[in-house]
């Protein structure tokens, strides 16, 4: 479809932009099987609304503005699982957009709350109303029937991927090249699958060699199998379909971890570090380590920590889970944590002398 209203963005978005990405790259220190390794990855919950789709959002609304689909006073609609409508509902309102959100109903009670206190409309979609699918339905039919409406799309909308191909993926090789060193692997779980495909052809840009996996819940293997299998408790990650910008021929295996074994690893970098992430940031850790099992102990593999732990203190995080014979994190002890600094390369600011 071609939009021939062409608009400029609003001086406000270059302002959210600054607050927006070049996140500091972590090096974590462990051991595991007796050796002494190291996995990186990107502290995305120290962007602004505390979660890595404010990238996604951001640039969604900046092509949105450029195309002319997104004009003054328009409402912006959404369906999400979580972090997404948080980011949509924070930089729809500092523009000046009225907000509506679908979401499943089983979503955290956290997310609820810090959508509804950026100013936007929640409507909530149970299972027996389709969940999350559901949600994408009455988004386009209030789309259909309203004037007005923008809708991002964040599962089919390629400047989804392209927000981190432009910028997660640039701030990763520049943090590991100014270490010296250089990603031999990336994973990260797929929610809309932007993260993982932006990324991943960022750094195949720069050397084809690079092994990019999407990661799934073992509970709910969605991209193993191609539709809805199970339940599952990491929120944000396989939303019971395979998202239209996710092409996994152009990636390597997928990898499962159990939402059990994330809960323990998300419990654990916050006990033994104080880095309190959510449950995806335990899975992508996990999965981290199992990449890196296949490649060497010394392999440079990089993830993303998504988000907080702040998003989830009524869920089964802030809990004892159980701890089953084939899990990792038991068996994994976390010993330091170095940090490879924002890049001025990213940031438009000169570096010191």
């Amino acid at each position: 479809m071609i939009f021939p209203t062409l608009t400029c963005a609003p001086p406000a978005l270059d302002s959210l932009a600054r607050m927006i990405g070049n996140t500091p790259l972590l090096a974590i220190d462990f051991q595991y099987h007796g050796r002494q390794r190291v996995v990186y990855a990107k502290c995305e919950y120290l962007n602004l609304t505390g979660s890595i789709k404010d990238r996604m959002a951001l640039h969604i609304l900046r092509r949105a503005y450029e195309s002319g689909q997104l004009l003054p006073g328009d409402r912006i609609v959404e369906a999400t699982s979580g972090n997404t409508g948080i980011s949509f509902a924070a930089l729809g309102r500092a523009l000046g957009h009225p907000v509506t959100i679908f979401m499943p109903d089983w979503m955290s009670a956290e997310r609820k709350q810090l959508i509804a206190s950026y100013g936007a409309e929640i409507v909530p979609v149970s299972h027996e109303e389709g969940g999350f699918l559901g949600s994408i339905r009455r988004a386009q039919q209030m789309a259909d029937r309203e004037p007005h409406i923008f809708l991002p799309h964040q599962f089919s909308n390629q400047a989804n991927s392209e927000a981190h191909a432009r910028t997660t993926g640039p701030e990763i090789l520049l943090q590991l090249e100014e270490a010296g060193l250089a990603p031999q692997a990336f994973v990260a779980g797929v929610g809309t699958g932007g993260t993982v495909m932006g990324v991943g052809r960022c750094l195949r840009e720069r050397s084809s060699g690079v092994r990019v996996h999407p990661v799934e819940p073992a509970e709910s293997p969605t991209l193993s199998t191609g539709h809805q299998v199970g339940k599952h408790r990491i929120q944000g990650i396989s939303d019971e379909f395979i998202p239209a910008i996710v092409d996994l021929t152009h990636l390597d295996s997928v990898i499962s971890v159990s939402d059990g074994d994330s809960i323990l690893m998300a419990q654990k970098l916050a006990a033994q570090l104080g880095l309190g992430v959510g449950i995806s940031s335990g899975c992508n850790f996990l999965a981290a380590v199992m990449a890196q099992e296949a490649l060497g102990g010394d392999a440079v593999v990089v993830t993303v920590f998504a988000d907080d732990n702040k998003k989830y203190l009524t869920t089964d995080l802030m809990r004892p889970e159980p701890v089953k014979s084939d899990y990792r994190s038991p068996g994994l002890q976390l010993t330091g944590i170095r940090v490879l600094p924002r890049h001025c390369r990213t940031c438009g600011v000169a570096p010191p002398h």
